[in-house]
């Protein structure tokens, strides 16, 4: 676990992919619920989010 905040605070793709790729499915779960308005409301800005931050990470250095 203090492997994954170490590589939050430098900076490394592994940690910072993951946090993007559950931001997408997060994104794309809220989309897909009937339930409440307001996650419907802001699943695309959401899922928009985590494809942008994805696309950044990826050109982080790996973690080591």
């Amino acid at each position: 676990m203090t492997r994954f905040f170490k590589g939050l605070l430098t900076l490394k793709r592994g940690p910072w992919e993951l946090i993007a790729t559950l931001l997408i499915g997060v994104g794309v779960f809220m989309l897909m619920q009937p339930f409440y308005l307001w996650a419907y409301t802001y699943s695309f800005i959401v899922t928009l989010v985590g494809t942008v931050m994805f696309i950044v990470v990826s050109h982080f250095s790996e973690q080591e």
